[in-house]
């Protein structure tokens, strides 16, 4: 095979696995993705690669952008949640600004926290 085949195989298995993905798992997937982009803002800061710094700080953004967007304001819960995402995209434009991991550190421990109430729910909801 083909490392350019090799790749295809790979990101049909990418899509496959994706489409079949509970909500529960999807949701987690984002949250892993949101703290990979917020740990690489702390990383570029560190090294003053500022460019990449700001390229991160925004997908993690738009991640949390996407997660307020699929709120269902019918629940309660909502409305705290759009509250809580709504904070973290304006402290990471905070830290963006001002070059600060120890915001960037804030809102990672909150969304890390945030992920693992998601996981516990996920559970509770499935059963397990």
């Amino acid at each position: 095979m083909t490392p350019n085949a090799y790749q295809n195989a790979y990101q049909k298995y990418q899509q496959q696995s994706v489409t079949t993905m509970t909500q529960g798992e999807m949701l987690i997937k984002l949250f892993d993705e949101t703290i990979k982009q917020l740990n690489a803002v702390k990383q570029f800061n560190d090294t003053k690669d500022y460019e990449m710094a700001n390229t991160a700080s925004k997908k993690a953004q738009q991640i949390i952008q996407y997660l307020d967007s699929t709120l269902n304001f019918k629940y309660e819960i909502s409305n705290n949640l759009n509250a809580l995402y709504e904070y973290f995209i304006h402290q990471l434009v905070q830290a963006n600004l001002h070059k600060d991991n120890a915001i960037v550190d804030e809102v990672l421990s909150m969304v890390c926290d945030l992920r693992e109430t998601f996981i516990q729910a996920d559970k509770n909801a499935r059963g397990s």
